[in-house]
């Protein structure tokens, strides 16, 4: 589990072909001592297990499934990526709690400057555009932010100076492609709205009127 509160930037150093599979090689921005094996790194948004510390950096295997699911199979050695550490019970949650388990990728369709801040519009498919609220939370790239608007396609995010420079996201381009992971407990208050139409031979979905009772 994760904040989204981005630790630094790596370097991505190599990408191994393992047939359909591959292999990262990434230099941390902390002491590469600190890296522990078999601990999870969210690298780019998306949860990835270490594999082997090395001198150079740190490796983990990404599986046919997340390089399809993610931009992790579109990066090209030299590019810089948002890595973050697991949380540790008792740590200060700074963003929201995230999984590092990417639900899609979408689009950055437009950048525009704000005096010394950023406005980002980033482009989602619509079945995951209906988990994304007004003022809640959402992971892009790895990093907790909150959504200013939620358009019919599309939804805007305003980046502070100290994100904006301490992220990838000053590396950023329109048009880029970006890992997407969208509320928790958004995603679970859905499935169980939703329950009877997607699993038949279940009862007992939520209704809107369940979640008013119990104060949502």
């Amino acid at each position: 589990m994760f904040t989204g509160l981005v630790e630094g930037l790596g370097n991505l150093n190599r990408i191994t072909p393992q047939g359909p599979d591959a292999v990262l090689n990434i230099s941390p921005p902390w002491e590469l001592a600190q890296t522990v094996l078999g601990e999870s790194v969210a690298v780019n948004g998306a949860c990835l297990t270490v594999t082997q510390v090395a001198s150079q950096g740190f490796t983990v295997d990404v599986s046919a499934e997340s390089l399809s699911r993610t931009t992790l199979g579109r990066l090209q050695p030299g590019a810089s990526v948002n890595l973050e550490r697991a949380m540790q019970l008792g740590d200060r949650l700074g963003g929201h709690l995230v999984t590092g388990h990417v639900d899609c990728v979408g689009s950055l369709l437009r950048i525009q400057a704000l005096g010394s801040s950023y406005r980002l519009e980033v482009g989602i498919p619509p079945e995951h555009l209906r988990l994304v609220v007004e003022k809640g939370s959402v992971c892009l790239e790895g990093i907790s932010l909150t959504v200013n608007e939620v358009g019919p396609a599309s939804f805007s995010l305003n980046i502070i100076p100290h994100t904006w420079e301490a992220t990838s996201l000053h590396l950023a381009k329109q048009g880029d492609s970006v890992n997407i992971e969208t509320d928790l407990i958004g995603k679970y208050v859905a499935r169980l709205m939703n329950r009877d139409e997607d699993a038949p031979g279940e009862q007992g979905g939520l209704s809107s009127e369940d979640l008013k009772r119990m104060g949502f």
